[in-house]
């Protein structure tokens, strides 16, 4: 029995030594490229894209696939970045931000603050939230200014938020890039 307690410790350390090396091998394996595991796009880099089908978006083009000439409402268009299928909160407060946005055409920070104080809307949910992400899709543009105060040279930096078309810019580069591609590959085959 002893020799077969000694064969089994024998057998384990091994095991263990080889457990050891697997762990060490990504470490030595540098110049591999590193491998994400797929997760899905995080939804603060997305857009909301419904099938071109689908009864949520009223019709932008033909049975010839010819643009129509009508336009989507701010309601519409802000559906692409706030779903309000998915956040309907979300979708409410830059509604609401956005309308008040397009009346003044520019909003300093003490109007931003009324307007969340007003509409009773989280401070968290709109600063972390929805304010972000309307600018990282470019529908407005925030701009700060340091101010240094004369007294006690305190710098303050108030903030002025302004429309942006940097993101009907960036929709409209993808499309007509796609339809280049489109007709450039149709052109071919004729």
């Amino acid at each position: 029995m002893a020799e077969d307690e000694k064969a089994k410790a024998e057998e384990e350390v091994p095991d263990e030594q080889l457990e050891q090396e697997e762990q060490e091998e990504p470490e030595e394996k540098e110049d591999e490229p590193h491998k994400i595991a797929s997760r899905g796009i995080p939804s603060k880099d997305s857009l909301f894209l419904p099938p071109f089908n689908s009864p949520e978006l009223r019709a932008f083009q033909d049975g010839n696939e010819n643009i129509t000439r009508n336009s989507w409402n701010l309601e519409e268009v802000v559906n692409f970045v706030f779903p309000a299928r998915f956040q309907a909160k979300y979708h409410e407060i830059a509604i609401g931000f956005m309308r008040l946005l397009l009346e003044k055409s520019a909003l300093t920070g003490d109007e931003i603050g009324n307007f969340v104080s007003q509409n009773g809307v989280s401070k968290a949910t709109f600063y972390n939230r929805v304010l972000p992400r309307l600018r990282r899709v470019g529908m407005i543009k925030v701009e700060r200014q340091t101010i240094i105060a004369l007294e006690n040279k305190r710098k303050f930096r108030p903030m002025t938020i302004t429309l942006s078309k940097t993101f009907g810019n960036y929709l409209m580069k993808i499309g007509d890039s796609w339809l280049a591609i489109v007709d450039d590959s149709r052109s071919k085959k004729k």
